[in-house]
């Protein structure tokens, strides 16, 4: 009796020894057969995407200038939008630092509405003096409060004349608004000195004359105004450098000079009456209820008040429109770089009639003429989305290194910002520009593929 296996076998249910060794070797000639196969159309995969970018450059070669000017076009748009974004991003940073060193718990109060493009909004029934002073300093949570007096001067040094911005202040508290302040060598802070005056790096060192005043120098400055009668008038008066800062990076101090408080309300005949005042706040984290305090007392439309929080958002804020600005404007000139690609590859189309009808004569497919096409297209596309992002980033770095270090009106090197370019937004850029040359030679490509063999021959 044989086994269960056996029976099977001879009931047709498992193939016998030879059977199932031929199944065995069939299937196996089978696999390697199909391998075979897909190794093969790999290959010739792989060879027509080969000759596809060959012919492809070898058509933009023999149309070297206009392949050329149409690159142009797409590096013009990927490289304004590169250096645009490097730029602007470069300035938020820069005055994000600016603001950083400017203590977190300072708040800027001043006579009407807070206008951040110069002067109050509306006039003001309020006048800062001393009462004003002290009952906004009894409020809770303020430490201290710095009256200020504001002007300009017109600074002659041994012959060398500059005008400046004036504050006048209670120069011992000047570390509670640039809590990094240091001074040059030799400087000495005296504020009960009617002649003395504290320089900023920006004055002390304007673009063009370093070192146009020293410590302990002697200088002239000259205020002038217009009388009751309309006339103008000057007043001059002697002041001694007492002290030079260093570059803080704080233009509201940098780019000014210090004097005594009494000194500048006979000087700018001010008669008592401040014109802002720096409002220290215990800490950071209260600076939001001292400012709501102030402005519940005298109402919102009699005092503005800000801090360098609020500062920077209306900045950032402005600086975000400003830089969509700018990138509409540098993909209008990447949608003309698209407009040229259609006109080069449709007149490519029109010149290379024959050439295509030859080609489908001898048996290329709509799809392969389709896929040419749109290959000049892509070429042109990585190499204009290519050069433009190296040229943006060059010209960006060009132009920020030409700009003056101190920015207008300003000196020293505190002011200078580098640009900044982010990778993900790089990547953004060369993909758009890349897309849109793809997108572009669509048409033409369309148009060249639906081309009639035979009319193609005739012509």
């Amino acid at each position: 009796m044989g086994t269960k296996e056996d029976a099977l076998r001879n009931n047709g249910t498992v193939p016998s020894k030879d059977t199932q060794k031929h199944i065995s070797t069939t299937g196996s000639v089978s696999a390697s057969h199909k391998r075979t196969q897909i190794k093969r159309k790999s290959n010739h995969n792989h060879k027509n995407l080969k000759q596809l970018f060959m012919l492809s450059f070898d058509a933009l070669r023999e149309r070297k200038t206009r392949s050329i000017l149409t690159i142009l076009m797409v590096v013009a748009g990927g490289a304004l939008m590169v250096a645009l974004n490097g730029m602007s991003a470069g300035v938020a940073d820069l005055i994000s630092k600016q603001l950083n060193f400017l203590a977190p718990n300072i708040l800027f109060v001043s006579p009407g509405q807070i206008n951040f493009r110069g002067g109050p909004a509306s006039p003001s029934t309020i006048v800062f003096n001393s009462e004003v002073v002290n009952r906004i300093k009894s409020l809770p949570y303020v430490q201290d409060i710095i009256p200020t007096y504001t002007a300009q001067l017109e600074l002659d040094a041994q012959g060398n004349i500059l005008t400046t911005p004036v504050l006048a202040m209670d120069a011992s508290k000047l570390h509670l608004i640039s809590p990094s302040l240091q001074l040059v060598p030799g400087s000495l802070v005296q504020p009960n000195n009617p002649s003395g005056m504290i320089v900023g790096d920006s004055i002390a060192n304007p673009p063009g004359k370093p070192g146009f005043v020293q410590v302990g120098q002697n200088i002239k400055g000259t205020y002038s105004f217009t009388d009751k009668t309309g006339k103008l008038t000057q007043k001059s008066r002697s002041f001694v450098v007492n002290a030079i800062m260093e570059p803080t990076g704080n233009s509201y101090i940098d780019k000014a000079v210090i004097i005594n408080l009494a000194t500048a309300n006979s000087l700018f005949q001010k008669a008592g009456k401040y014109d802002q005042m720096a409002v220290v706040a215990l800490s950071g984290d209260v600076v939001d209820t001292v400012q709501q305090e102030i402005t519940n007392l005298y109402g919102s439309n009699n005092i503005g008040v800000t801090t360098p929080k609020a500062i920077l958002k209306t900045i950032q804020g402005f600086q975000g429109g400003s830089s969509a600005f700018q990138s509409g404007i540098a993909f209008i000139t990447l949608l003309v770089g698209a407009v040229g690609i259609i006109t080069t590859l449709y007149t490519s189309v029109h010149e290379r009639i024959k050439e295509i009808g030859t080609m489908k004569a001898i048996g290329a497919k709509n799809k392969f003429i389709l896929s040419l096409f749109l290959t000049e297209a892509l070429l042109i596309g990585i190499l204009g989305a290519t050069l433009g992002i190296i040229t943006g980033i060059a010209g960006a770095y060009l132009l920020t290194s030409a700009a003056p270090a101190g920015g207008p009106g300003g000196g020293g090197g505190a002011s200078h910002f580098a640009p900044i370019f982010v990778p993900s937004d790089l990547l953004n850029v060369w993909l758009l520009s890349l897309l849109l040359s793809i997108a572009a030679g669509v048409y033409p490509a369309w148009k060249a593929s639906r081309l009639s063999p035979l009319e193609a021959l005739r012509r």
